[in-house]
């Protein structure tokens, strides 16, 4: 008997510790003083400029690089002063920023600048700096910036290049059509919902067509779009997103999107914690669990609930392992939304098979070993091994069975698959948590899995897999750790 429990609200992580705040600081009009003439200081000041503020260079010579970027400043005038810093040039500033090889001309020029109250940057000498400068994504004005906290500058680089590439540079159209469209849609009749329908829209609109020129076309649409809730109740939606089998970065993108637009997140148990980290923090996340043989939430509450929340305007994502429509039970919720007259949508995503054959490194499908995959379900409504298994097929040896929630039902499974005249010698695999950093394999064949399991006494979702395509697997598998067959992944 399946004891239940009730949906419940599940509270957001807290921030992690921050090596350093990140801020967006407004430069534009503002004075920014700059001591030294380097090559180091040419960068600084050219950055300073491109922000909008008024550079103030000081420096007895200024370099071949500082004299160029003065000469055609990126946007913000540069004023070059052949002489000394002094205390009063500090004021009024913004911030400050130095470029001294010697520490004592720096902890000097620091201290004047902390006196009158300036936030001061002193190049590669992070000992005398209130605040750094981490590598620049600029789609101005979207601008991406990134920090090691100075313990790997090369490191930041490489990300930078990552995004670089992530980002196409049409975003920097999208985003000043944005800054320039926000004040039309504040001043318009939209309600709030239909001015997060019309965000929400852009947005789409924005990561699916980032080379095209947004155009008063594209703004009229999205309000008519937008416009829909004018005058009407709000209406939300319902989006069955798979988080895929654990690993964050195997959500697709567009499971990354519906996160971070949701207001309402109902989560099942079999999703991995730091799958959280990529939804939107404000939004309300609920457990709705359904635990294999412990406390689970009845189907028909995950329904009402998922349903009462669209009704009400919100954007509930239902978010579940693996994928949502192989084992999910989402036939059940899609149907509880169409007879309500809820919107719903399913981002599917990467499987828990998926996920085990590639950490396992196997290919599911072979010629002259595998010609087909069967997904099959370890246990019924009331816990026990299904009544209407297909046998034939289980016992099919040019087959690659992934069996889900199988623990308690395995050693009859196995017994009757053997009795139907599969090998008792055909490769077997166990894996719970299949891509976390505590991943584990059980491994050996359909004949003795199952009491390898139970010594085991894996935790979390495992899943069971079947076929000759396993030989090499459970072969690395055993020869890791012949005492119990189990390998355990570290965390990366």
């Amino acid at each position: 008997m399946t004891a239940s429990r009730s949906p419940s609200d599940t509270s957001t992580p807290r921030m992690a510790p921050l090596a350093r705040l990140p801020v967006f600081y407004a430069l534009h009009g503002k004075r920014a003083v700059v001591a030294g003439g380097s090559a180091a200081a040419a960068w600084k000041i050219e950055l300073l400029s491109a922000a909008g503020a008024e550079v103030h260079v000081y420096a007895r010579e200024a370099g071949e690089a500082v004299r160029d970027i003065a000469t055609a400043p990126p946007q913000g005038a540069i004023i070059l002063h052949a002489r000394d810093i002094e205390a009063a040039d500090f004021d009024g500033a913004a911030m400050a920023i130095g470029a001294f090889e010697d520490d004592a001309q720096a902890a000097a020029f620091a201290a004047m600048a902390r006196a009158r109250g300036v936030p001061v940057n002193v190049i590669d000498k992070p000992a005398f700096c209130d605040f750094a400068f981490g590598s620049i994504v600029n789609r101005s004005p979207l601008v991406v910036g990134i920090s090691t906290d100075g313990s790997a500058p090369v490191f930041g680089q490489a990300i930078r290049a990552k995004i670089e590439a992530m980002l196409p540079r049409g975003f920097a159209l999208w985003a000043a059509a944005a800054q320039s469209w926000r004040a039309k849609v504040q001043a318009s009749v939209l309600s709030p919902a239909g001015r997060k329908k019309f965000w929400q829209a852009f947005a789409m609109r924005a990561t699916t067509r980032p080379e095209q020129t947004p155009s008063d076309a594209d703004f009229n649409d999205l309000m008519a779009r937008a416009g829909d809730t004018i005058g009407g109740a709000n209406t939300g939606s319902v989006i069955l997103v798979g988080a895929g089998p654990g690993d964050p970065e195997l959500l697709t993108l567009r499971a990354v999107r519906a996160l971070q637009s949701a207001d309402v997140i109902l989560i099942d148990d079999l999703v991995a914690p730091e799958v959280l980290d990529f939804a939107r923090r404000e939004a309300k996340k609920m457990m709705v669990g359904k635990t294999g043989f412990g406390p689970s939430c009845k189907q028909d509450e995950i329904n009402t609930l998922m349903v009462s929340l669209a009704r009400a305007g919100k954007r509930v994502v239902r978010l579940k392992g693996g994928d949502p429509l192989i084992f999910g039970r989402a036939g059940e919720e899609i149907a509880a939304c169409k007879a309500a007259g809820v919107s719903v949508e399913i981002v599917p995503g990467i499987s828990a098979a998926q996920g085990a054959a590639a950490r396992l490194g196997v290919s599911l499908t072979e010629r002259q070993l595998a010609r087909r995959v069967q997904y099959v379900t370890g246990h019924d409504a009331h816990g026990k091994l299904p009544a209407d298994l297909d046998w034939s097929a289980m016992a099919d040896p040019s087959a690659t069975t992934a069996i889900y929630m199988p623990t308690r039902t395995l050693a009859e499974l196995t017994r009757r698959a053997i009795e139907h005249g599969l090998s008792p010698t055909t490769p077997a695999v166990a894996i719970a948590r299949a891509t976390r950093p505590d991943e584990a394999i059980v491994a050996g064949t359909l004949a003795d899995l199952p009491e390898k399991l139970t010594q085991a006494a894996l935790t979390g979702p495992v899943l069971v897999m079947i076929g000759q395509v396993l030989a090499q697997a459970v072969r690395d598998a055993l020869n890791s750790d012949t005492s119990v067959a189990q390998r355990t992944r570290a965390a990366s």
